[in-house]
C-alpha cells in the first residue's frame, strides 16, 4: 500500500457499512468479515494467513495469549461428560486448565505412551492432547503413529508445536488435526509480545472462531499482530542461529562431569534423536539439564553465578534464560511431574555460543563440588 514495506496497523475498533443488510450479512460471517475488533481485524487477519500458510493449514486464529488459544481450542472440542487423553508432559497451565474443566464435567487422564493410551481411553474420550518435544523433559513423540492411533478411534488430536516452530516441524502434515503455538516465544522472538494461535482445517477453526474466540474475549490486538508479522520475517534466520548455539551449548554440557544428563533432542545421545530426525528438519535451543546434585542450595548457587543467562520463566527471545523448577515449584507438584531437584532449564539465546559456554563453565566451576 502506497509503497510501504511494512503493512499498515488497523487500529480502529469497528468497521461501518453502507446498509443494514450489509451489516447483517457481515455479522453472520464475523469470522471472515471485518465488523468489530473482537471478531477480526485486517492486521490480525494478515498474521493469521501467514501463520496458516507456514504451518500448512487451511486457517489460523490468533489469540491474546498462548493459553487463550489452548483454552479456546480444548473448549471447542469437548462438553460435559467428555474425557481428554494427555500424552506425555505438557505445559503446566494446560494441565491446570484441564483441571479447571473438571467442575464442568470434563475429565482427563495423563499417560506416558500409546500403551497407556490404550489402557486409559474411554467411550467418552474425545481429544488427544500432546507436545513434541514434550514439556521440560523434551521427549520426542512419533507424531504420525500417535495421530493415526487417535484417528482410528475417532479422536481429535491437538499438538503444541511452540518448541520447534513451523520452521523445524509441521505436525499437520503428519496427521495432527489442530496445532497450537505460543507466539510469545520464537515466532515473536523479541520478548515484547504475548500471543497465541491455533491452526488447522476450516471445519474445526470456523466454529471456534465464531464461539470460543468471540465469547472468551481473548482477541489479539493489531499491534501485537504487527509484531507477529515482523517476527515471521526473520524467523528462519533466527531459528538457524538458535539451533547453532543450542547444539554447541548442549554438547558442552553433555561432556561436563558436573552434569548428569542433557535433555536435548538435537544430541545423538538423546533417546528420541533418531525419531526427531525423521519428523523434524532442525532443533530449537530450549532444553533441560540435570546437575549432579540433589541439593536445592547448590542449584540456586549455580544459577546465581551465571551472568549471561538471566533468570526468567519464558523463552525464545534474543536473551539467554535460566529457570529451575525445584526453586519455583511446590515439592509435591514437582514430585508428581517427576522433576528431579537438579533439573535446570536453559533457553539459549542469540549471544555468541563461546560466551555462553564460558559463562556456564565458570558457574559450574565456581559452585564447587555439587552434593
Amino acid at each position: 500500500m502506497l509503497g510501504a514495506v511494512n503493512p499498515p496497523v488497523f487500529e480502529n475498533s469497528l468497521f461501518t457499512f453502507e446498509t443494514a443488510g450489509e451489516l447483517g450479512e457481515a455479522i453472520k460471517n464475523e469470522d471472515e468479515r471485518y465488523v468489530y475488533w473482537r471478531g477480526t481485524n485486517p492486521t490480525v487477519d494478515l498474521a493469521q494467513r501467514k501463520l496458516a500458510a507456514l504451518e500448512r493449514g487451511e486457517r489460523a486464529k490468533c489469540f491474546a495469549s498462548g493459553m487463550g488459544a489452548i483454552a479456546a481450542t480444548i473448549s471447542s472440542l469437548v462438553k460435559a461428560g467428555d474425557h481428554v487423553l494427555v500424552l506425555g508432559a505438557v505445559y503446566g497451565p494446560t494441565t491446570q486448565f484441564l483441571r479447571y474443566l473438571e467442575k464442568f464435567g470434563v475429565t482427563h487422564t495423563h499417560v506416558d505412551d500409546l500403551e497407556g493410551c490404550d489402557s486409559a481411553i474411554r467411550a467418552s474420550t474425545r481429544l488427544l492432547y500432546f507436545e513434541s518435544p514434550s514439556y521440560m523433559a523434551y521427549a520426542v513423540v512419533d507424531i504420525a503413529e500417535v495421530t493415526a492411533w487417535a484417528r482410528e478411534r475417532g479422536l481429535v488430536s491437538v499438538m503444541d508445536n511452540t518448541w520447534s516452530t513451523p520452521i523445524f516441524q509441521k505436525p499437520l502434515t503428519l496427521g495432527v488435526d489442530l496445532v497450537v503455538h505460543s507466539l510469545s516465544k520464537y515466532i515473536g522472538g523479541h520478548s515484547d509480545l504475548v500471543g497465541g494461535v491455533v491452526v488447522g482445517p476450516s471445519r474445526l477453526i470456523r466454529p471456534l472462531a465464531l464461539t470460543e474466540y468471540q465469547l472468551y474475549g481473548a482477541a489479539m490486538s493489531p499491534h501485537d499482530a504487527a509484531k507477529v508479522i515482523k517476527g515471521l520475517r526473520t524467523l528462519p534466520v533466527r531459528m538457524a542461529a538458535h539451533q547453532e548455539r543450542g547444539l554447541a551449548v548442549a554438547g558442552f554440557l553433555a561432556e561436563h562431569p558436573a552434569v548428569r544428563t542433557v535433555n536435548y533432542p538435537g544430541l545423538p545421545s538423546h533417546p528420541g534423536h533418531a525419531q526427531a530426525l525423521r519428523q523434524m528438519s532442525g532443533f530449537s535451543s530450549l532444553f533441560s539439564l540435570e546437575l549432579d546434585t540433589d541439593s536445592r542450595p547448590a542449584v540456586a548457587a549455580f544459577i546465581d553465578l551465571l551472568r549471561y543467562f538471566r533468570i526468567g520463566v519464558s523463552w525464545g527471545g534474543f536473551e539467554s534464560l535460566v529457570n529451575a523448577p525445584a526453586l519455583s515449584t511446590e515439592e509435591s507438584v514437582r514430585a508428581t511431574m517427576g522433576i528431579p531437584v537438579g533439573l535446570v532449564r536453559l533457553s539459549v539465546g542469540l549471544e555468541p555460543a563461546d560466551t555462553l559456554i564460558k559463562d556456564l563453565g565458570l558457574a559450574l566451576e565456581g559452585v564447587g563440588p555439587l552434593a
